[in-house]
C-alpha cells in the first residue's frame, strides 16, 4: 500500500514537471523577490556650458572678468635673426607690414592677456605708419628708437610711448642668447609699470572693439559665394620671403609659417595661429635713401577676409572713430571669436598678385 502511494506521488511530480516545461517556464528566469530591480540607464545630455559674463574687445573670447586695460602695441622684429620671437601667442591682434629693405615688422597688440611675466620680443624701432596702426587702438607704444619722423609725431603730439632709448630703459632687458639689435625684450608686467609711472592710465580710456559672432561673416549667401582657401601664400615685396597659412578644420585655426617652416613662439614652442586673417592693399612710398616708407592708412581700398577655410572680398576704411575697419557690401564684417592677423601689402602690383591660394 505504501509502495503504491509513493509511486502515485512520483508520477504526479513527474507530470507537474512536464507541465511546467511545456509552458516554457525557466526557473532561472523567475525573479528572486529579495533582489532589487536593475536600474534603468538613460542617456543624459551634457549640460550646456554657462556663458561667461564678459567678452574681450579685440578677440570676442568669453571671460570671467572684464578686459578694460588700455591696449599696448609692441613693435616686434621680424628679421630672420630675430625669429623665433617670444610672446606672440598672447597677442590679441597681430599686424604685419613692410619695413626697410623688404623686411616686415610685426605690431603685436595686447589687451586681454593675463600673462604678465611672459617674455615679449625682440623689440625694434618705430615708424610713422606704425604709430598710425597703434592709434587705431589708442594703444601705448612699446619700441626701441625710431625714425626722425616717428620721434617728431610721438613728442609733438604727446603720444603714449615707452622707448627703450629715450624714456623707458629700465623696463627692458638684453638677452645674452642673441646679438644686438635682435636681443631686446620686455614683458607686460614691466610695460604696465612703465605706463603707470608715466600717467598713461591716469584717465580711463575707451577700449576699441571689433564685432564678433559665432558664425562670422562667411556664412549664408556670403559663404555660398566664397572661394575655398585652405592653403594661403602671402608675399609682401621679396619673393624670398613668403608667409603661409594652412587651415586646420578640426580646430578652426590657420597655422602660420614663414618660407614653409612653422612660425613658432619661443616661449612655448607653439606654432602661431589665428581664427581670422585679413590682407589689404594700400599705397606705399619710399621716403629716403635708407628705404624708409610711407604707408597710406587713410584712403581705404580692397582686401580679403579669410575665415573657416574660405575667402571673400572686402573693403577697408579709416572710420570716424580712428579704427581701420573692414566691410562687405557696406556693412562691417564680423570676426569669429579668436585671434586676428592683419597683413598690409602694396597696391602695386595688385592685391591678387600678393595672395596665392594653393588648395590642399
Amino acid at each position: 500500500m505504501k509502495f503504491g502511494l509513493r509511486t502515485s506521488t512520483a508520477a504526479l511530480l513527474a507530470s507537474l514537471f512536464l507541465l511546467l516545461a511545456a509552458c516554457g517556464i525557466d526557473k532561472a528566469a523567475v525573479a528572486d523577490p529579495t533582489e532589487s530591480p536593475a536600474p534603468v540607464v538613460t542617456d543624459t545630455p551634457a549640460p550646456e556650458p554657462t556663458p561667461k559674463p564678459f567678452a574681450a574687445p579685440l578677440t570676442g573670447v568669453e571671460r570671467d572678468e572684464e578686459a578694460k586695460e588700455r591696449p599696448i602695441a609692441v613693435l616686434i622684429n621680424n628679421f630672420s635673426a630675430a625669429r623665433p620671437q617670444s610672446g606672440l601667442t598672447n597677442a590679441d591682434v597681430v599686424w604685419e607690414v613692410l619695413a626697410e629693405g623688404g623686411i616686415t615688422r610685426l605690431v603685436a597688440v595686447y589687451q586681454s592677456t593675463d600673462a604678465m611675466e611672459d617674455t615679449i620680443g625682440p623689440i625694434r624701432s618705430n615708424r610713422a605708419y606704425l604709430i598710425d596702426i597703434a592709434d587705431t587702438y589708442g594703444a601705448i607704444m612699446v619700441h626701441a628708437g625710431g625714425s626722425p619722423e616717428a620721434y617728431g609725431i610721438l613728442q609733438k603730439q604727446g603720444k603714449p610711448y615707452l622707448d627703450e632709448i629715450t624714456n623707458a630703459g629700465p623696463y627692458y632687458w638684453r638677452s645674452k642668447d642673441r646679438k644686438a639689435p635682435h636681443n631686446l625684450y620686455s614683458n607686460l608686467g614691466k610695460m604696465h609699470d612703465g605706463a603707470e609711472k608715466k600717467g598713461y592710465y591716469k584717465n580711463e580710456y575707451p577700449v576699441a572693439t571689433y564685432p564678433f559672432t559665432e558664425e562670422g561673416t562667411i556664412t549664408g549667401s556670403a559663404e555660398a559665394a566664397a572661394v575655398p582657401a585652405t592653403n594661403i601664400d602671402i608675399t609682401f615685396l621679396m619673393q624670398s620671403y613668403k608667409v603661409g597659412y594652412i587651415y586646420d578644420e578640426a580646430s578652426g585655426l590657420y597655422k602660420r609659417s614663414i618660407n614653409g617652416e612653422p612660425h613658432i613662439d619661443l616661449n612655448n614652442n607653439e606654432q602661431l595661429t589665428a581664427t581670422n586673417l585679413v590682407v589689404f592693399e594700400t599705397g606705399h612710398k619710399t621716403l629716403d635713401n635708407v628705404g624708409r616708407l610711407a604707408v597710406d592708412l587713410q584712403s581705404g581700398g580692397s582686401g580679403y577676409l579669410f575665415q573657416k577655410g574660405k575667402r571673400i572680398d572686402i573693403e577697408w576704411v579709416r572710420s570716424p572713430d580712428g579704427m581701420v575697419r573692414f566691410s562687405k557690401d557696406g556693412r562691417e564684417v564680423a570676426f569669429l571669436p579668436g585671434k586676428t592677423y592683419i597683413h598690409i601689402v602694396p597696391n602695386k602690383p595688385a592685391l591678387a598678385d600678393h595672395v596665392v591660394l594653393n588648395q590642399q
